[in-house]
């Protein structure tokens, strides 16, 4: 079984919250990396997501630290989605 992991980075305008994480968070640029993994027995290779992880400020720490949180996708683009519908409103 192969494990790859990507990352990338997201822009969010607003403060938001995620569910997982019990405080807000400032806006700004945050690091995602999402690790994949193979699915065995086909004849062309397919990745399923096996973990979402997205780097944030440490609580208290005034931008000194960053913790990863484990989240989830569905989670982290609805988290998009309100921030967008936020320019909106």
């Amino acid at each position: 079984m192969t494990i790859r992991s990507r990352r990338e980075v997201v822009t969010f305008k607003h403060p938001f919250q995620i569910r997982g994480i019990d405080r807000l968070l400032p806006a700004g640029d945050y690091e995602v990396i999402t690790d994949e993994e193979t699915i065995e027995g086909l004849s062309f290779e397919v990745f399923r997501r096996v973990a979402t992880i997205i780097m944030v400020p440490g609580e208290n720490s005034r931008g000194l630290t960053r913790e990863m949180v484990s989240i989830g996708s569905v989670d982290l683009a609805d988290a998009q989605r309100i921030d967008a519908s936020a320019d909106h409103g």
